[in-house]
């Protein structure tokens, strides 16, 4: 199936698409899109950087979004294609098969919109849900396979060339019919062209010999009515001519072919008044369609007439030079009915759509619904952008702009809101499932953090956005387990310390005693080095070494009182052994 579109409606897709791509994609500003038609229907090309990677299931599913807005009259197929710059062949593609009819199409007078019909696609990604869209049909010749897809090659020069014709200058001579004036008296006493020579007749004939090549040279109308002017005279000197007249059948003969003649350039003469009269009412813009129309039946008032006449007239020179301009201007006023049609359905379509966007609104209940019902008021406010101030319906389009964007901006701040309700929504969750991996892995400092960032991106999902009650519904687990992970992490930050001072105790010069720490306490034993010293002096307690003796038994006992008190701070049993696992030491926790 090939029918015809304007290239305007490609157009407005793909800037559509485009705004729509700058609004969900994060990377949409490095995207190209086209849109193009071949004998299967629509096709729509995204195009980026090869540095680029994008997600080619998202990309289709905003394209099908925005597809959604509108309904097509009949079953048409659309490829969408995703390709690298620089490269022949796409790399994705999709295919939707449309069932109803929107904005886009020029055809009928149904009204936009409609029950949404479901979209099948044959794709290497699988864009979901149903849709419905507006019908495209092709306004290029042919579109090349899509091995070798692009869709503005072979566009055809829509620029409509004027065809060549000259008329070549004819010089229009004045004839001068001379009057013989016949003498004599017998031609006052009997009536004209009875008994003498008849000059009425002799002109009349002159004239009919001559009046085909004064016609053939007239180059206007002002030419042509001195010649209607010399044939009227003609015949009109004819009618002194009485009945009893042995000249009388000749001159009636005569009068019937320069009034024929008459009437002929009569006829051309009428229409190139007509004529005038139409150029004069196209220098002023037409106001509405109806003008349009009165125009259009002018200038074929003024053409039917001069296709009339045949090649073999004498007035067909003139006719065809005439009828060269005349159909130009004919062809130029049914351009603009036809454009204007085109922005009158547009406007039309638009309102229908419009109407839709606003019922969708009223039931929108998910962020894809207002994403739907955002893309709907783009679709009415771009449409309604194309139509020019040399449209009839301008200034009804600026009216309903006036009116349509404000009802954009609060759809797409909703939109907005609850996009960003979604995405805090969706950071408190992560961040939590996050948050309880460090938990698995005792890292509880790490814990703490990530549940506090998901306690406080819950709390910030607006109230009057949708999800609002589910994020509400996360504040009080959250609560929970970030006091848990603070309180685990206060444990381990006590035991770190503990660590340190046991550390700091157990080493003066020399490797005093090793510990560990477990869920029965502080176990503490001393290295068999010190405890070698301390065997030493306590066998020879009256050696000259005595002092050392008596300063190594206070040692032990600053040991134990230090190890005691590390044990109180950090509210642990403490058991002292020597290095032979006898216990020296032992300070339990009640």
């Amino acid at each position: 199936m090939k029918v015809a579109v304007q290239q305007e409606d490609l157009q407005l897709l793909a800037k559509t698409l485009q705004e729509q791509l700058l609004v969900e994609v994060s990377t949409a500003e490095v995207f190209e899109v086209k849109c193009a038609v071949n004998k299967d229907g629509l096709m729509i090309l995204t195009q980026h950087a090869s540095d680029v990677i994008v997600d080619a299931q998202l990309i289709f599913a905003v394209i099908e979004e925005v597809l959604q807005s509108i309904a097509p009259r009949q079953e048409q197929r659309v490829q969408c294609f995703l390709r690298v710059v620089g490269e022949q062949l796409p790399y994705a593609k999709c295919f939707l098969t449309l069932k109803q009819m929107g904005i886009w199409g020029d055809g009928g007078d149904e009204e936009a919109g409609g029950d949404e019909e479901a979209i099948s696609y044959s794709s290497s990604s699988s864009p979901s849900s149903s849709s419905s869209f507006l019908t495209y049909t092709p306004s290029i010749d042919e579109i090349e396979e899509e091995e070798v897809f692009d869709p503005f090659a072979d566009v055809p020069n829509l620029s409509a060339s004027k065809p060549a014709f000259q008329v070549k200058p004819i010089l229009l001579g004045a004839a001068l019919l001379g009057i013989v004036v016949l003498g004599g008296g017998a031609y006052f006493l009997t009536r004209p062209c009875v008994m003498s020579e008849c000059q009425e007749i002799q002109n009349a004939e002159q004239l009919k010999t001559k009046s085909p090549q004064l016609m053939r040279r007239a180059k206007s109308e002002k030419e042509l009515v001195a010649v209607q002017q010399q044939l009227t005279a003609a015949s009109t000197a004819l009618n002194i001519i009485p009945s009893w007249s042995p000249r009388y059948q000749v001159s009636e003969e005569l009068k019937a072919s320069l009034s024929g003649r008459s009437e002929k350039i009569n006829q051309v003469v009428k229409a190139l008044q007509t004529g005038s009269l139409a150029a004069e009412k196209v220098q002023t813009p037409a106001h509405s369609l109806e003008e349009l129309q009165a125009r259009q039946h002018l200038w074929r008032q003024v053409i039917a007439p001069l296709e009339a006449i045949n090649s073999s007239s004498e007035l067909y020179g003139l006719a065809q030079g005439k009828l060269l301009n005349y159909r130009v201007h004919l062809h130029a006023v049914n351009q603009q009915i036809f454009t204007e049609e085109k922005w009158l359905k547009k406007l039309t379509a638009a309102k229908a759509v419009a109407v839709s966007a606003e019922n969708r609104q009223a039931t929108a209940k998910s962020l894809n619904d207002w994403q739907k019902v955002q893309s709907t008021w783009l679709v009415v406010i771009n449409t309604l952008n194309t139509i020019p101030e040399t449209s009839a319906g301008y200034e009804e389009a600026q009216k309903l702009l006036v009116d349509y964007k404000p009802k954009l901006v609060v759809v797409r701040d909703r939109a907005t809101k609850e996009q960003l309700a979604v995405k805090t929504y969706q950071q408190a969750v992560s961040t939590a499932n996050q948050a309880k991996v460090y938990q698995q892995q005792n890292q509880w400092q790490a814990a703490a953090i990530y549940w506090d960032q998901a306690l406080q991106a819950a709390k910030k999902v607006p109230q009057d956005s949708l999800y609002y009650t589910q994020a509400q519904s996360l504040i009080e687990p959250y609560s929970a387990a970030l006091k848990q992970a603070q309180e685990k992490l206060q444990v381990v930050s006590s035991l770190q310390q503990t660590r340190t001072d046991l550390d700091k105790t157990c080493t003066n010069g020399i490797r005093i005693c090793t510990f560990s720490i477990d869920n029965t306490g502080i176990l503490v034993r001393l290295t068999p080095e010190y405890d070698q010293i301390r065997q030493n002096n306590s066998a020879n307690p009256n050696s000259e070494n005595s002092d050392t003796a008596i300063n190594l038994t206070n040692h032990l006992q600053i040991l134990r009182e230090a190890l005691a008190v590390i044990g109180e701070n950090a509210n642990l049993s403490l058991f002292l052994y020597d290095s032979q696992g006898q216990v020296i030491y032992t300070r339990t926790i009640n």
